[in-house]
């Protein structure tokens, strides 16, 4: 298959590895020939490091090499069957690409936006066939998370969304269908593990190392959301959190932290600085956690509830199915178990109570209960 991808940062990088390891001949555009050559550089450089590890022959590396070509033109996407767009979070900017796509390429060719975050009925409308374009996106690094949500907009015609599915489920992918709306549903339903925490930490009931320790040794999660926070970096969390915040006008579940904004400010990143919230550098001990486990087990309980919260409004909002939920939060977020299921093993009316308990203590509309889990509480039902 013939494979456009815009943008040749990490993620275009490993969306066009992914294609190119699966037979597709892919292009990879960026208007900034630099970039190009240090994508190029840097493939060269990991699929080395995996043929050094067993995981490709060399004949493998010299195929996924030779199946991608660096151009610096948008012309030479006239001849794609499928382009995926991986560029800057900007709305205007990614309805300006697809407008100029849409001039070059064949009628019968699928346009896909790799947004996170932003409205792909906002992207479709910015063409004159919005019926073939479609989100389709991909979580850092692309060629490791097994994750694709796939997004149709309000325009997107059915068989277009079937192909699309396909596709990536071809490339060895797991796909969850999303409904458009903010964040789709791992950006969305995550939200609270960060959120949360630092709100924990704000009302000085924890610090950072001990809510790390409950959410990883209690919890089972594999990084404490502090941990994950200076991983991920604080220049692209705290900017998908005041997105979604600003999509869902503004819904209190999703406000930002002046903590981290803070931290964004200072320059205080994370690891890719040496500081977030920790600091990170030879020698630096992080501080011990307080292992008391009362104090761990009610952590846990409260992200935890608040996480199974935003899982259950997605799915009484029919963002996706149940199924699909669960799904995206174990291969998306490599949550140790999918919410839904979680719910039930620590019992419906239990969640209930703690939300109802952390909302009779605060008045705040962040820890109202989904309808949802009120209702299977009445009725004495289970998720599954």
């Amino acid at each position: 298959m013939k494979v456009g991808i815009i943008g040749s940062g990490a993620m275009g990088s490993g969306i066009a590895q992914v294609a190119a390891q699966h037979g597709c001949q892919v292009k990879v555009f960026d208007n900034n020939s630099e970039a190009l050559k240090k994508a190029d550089a840097k493939l060269r450089k990991t699929l080395e490091k995996l043929e050094a590890k067993g995981k490709f022959s060399s004949e493998q590396c010299e195929s996924i090499l030779s199946n991608i070509q660096y151009v610096g033109s948008m012309v030479d996407m006239a001849d794609r069957e499928l382009i995926i767009e991986a560029i800057i979070e900007n709305l205007s900017i990614k309805k300006a690409v697809f407008k100029q796509l849409e001039d070059m390429v064949s009628d019968d060719c699928i346009l896909a936006t790799n947004t996170s975050s932003l409205s792909v009925t906002s992207i479709a409308a910015a063409c004159e066939i919005p019926g073939r374009v479609i989100g389709i996106h991909f979580f850092n690094p692309a060629p490791i998370m097994k994750l694709v949500e796939i997004i149709p907009a309000v325009q997107t015609d059915e068989a277009i969304t079937q192909q699309a599915k396909q596709i990536i489920d071809d490339w060895s992918k797991v796909t969850v269908l999303a409904k458009d709306t903010p964040a789709f549903i791992v950006n969305r339903v995550a939200r609270p593990f960060y959120g949360e925490a630092i709100r924990i930490l704000e009302e000085g009931i924890a610090d950072m190392a001990t809510i790390d320790w409950a959410m990883t040794e209690i919890g089972g999660f594999r990084m404490g959301p502090f941990t994950l926070m200076d991983f991920i970096g604080h220049d692209v969390n705290y900017p998908v959190t005041e997105t979604v915040f600003k999509a869902f006008y503004y819904d209190e579940r999703y406000k930002p932290s002046f903590t981290q904004k803070r931290l964004v400010e200072a320059g205080f990143l994370g690891r890719k600085s040496g500081r977030g919230f920790y600091q990170y550098g030879e020698g630096i001990q992080h501080p011990e956690p307080d292992t008391d486990k009362a104090l761990g087990k009610k952590i846990v309980e409260r992200i935890v509830s608040m996480l199974i919260n935003e899982a259950a409004d997605a799915l009484y909002l029919n963002v996706a199915t149940r199924e699909d939920i669960d799904l995206a939060m174990t291969k998306g977020v490599n949550y140790p178990k999918g919410l839904l299921k979680w719910a039930d093993e620590l019992g419906i009316d239990n969640c209930v109570h703690i939300l109802d308990e952390l909302f009779d203590e605060y008045h705040e509309p962040r820890y109202r209960c989904s309808p949802m889990l009120r209702k299977l509480s009445k009725k004495g039902k289970t998720f599954y």
